[in-house]
């Protein structure tokens, strides 16, 4: 099981689709090997270090916090079903209601899309928001989406925390 890290007052929760397996097993988010989050956060100038996995609790330290959509550990987000998503909203909701961060930061549409109920999702901010927190979508840092190479995530991401420092 993975732990949220969270607390009231973010500047930004990120929130993965779900767990991976490994994550799942060492209770640290984005520990699997191949995964780019930790490397991507700090090169988009969100830590002045890269964090490990291990000390992944030390994001809060930084304003930010983590969360994924569904609990359900798999070896790849698409193993989820619709009905899962559509279980895990309202808890969802609930989570952000409480906590209230500036900003939900979903990584990959694939959530969003689900939770927002909407077709068609763009990267970067959205329109909306989402239980009184802003809203951007980013590309997921898992190393399964090989459609986006280090240097995009990063450009992404930095683009993300250029326009939340304003």
């Amino acid at each position: 099981m993975l732990t949220d890290i969270i607390t009231h007052g973010l500047d930004v929760i990120f929130c993965g689709i779900n767990p991976g397996l490994k994550s799942a097993d060492d209770g640290h988010h984005f520990s699997g090997r191949s995964n780019r989050f930790w490397r991507v956060l700090h090169q988009s100038g969100f830590t002045p270090y890269e964090i490990e996995a291990v000390n992944d609790t030390s994001i809060l330290d930084f304003g930010y916090g983590l969360t994924t959509a569904v609990a359900r550990a798999t070896s790849r987000a698409d193993e989820l079903s619709k009905e899962e998503f559509d279980d895990s909203l309202e808890v969802f909701k609930a989570k952000i209601t409480e906590f209230q961060p500036k900003y939900v930061a979903f990584l990959g549409k694939a959530a969003y899309k689900a939770f927002s109920k909407k077709k068609e999702i763009v990267w970067g901010q959205q329109s909306e928001d989402f239980c009184g927190a802003r809203v951007w979508v980013l590309p997921n840092t898992s190393g399964l989406n090989r459609g986006f190479s280090l240097d995009d995530l990063v450009t992404s991401y930095r683009e993300f925390h250029l326009a939340i420092q304003k």
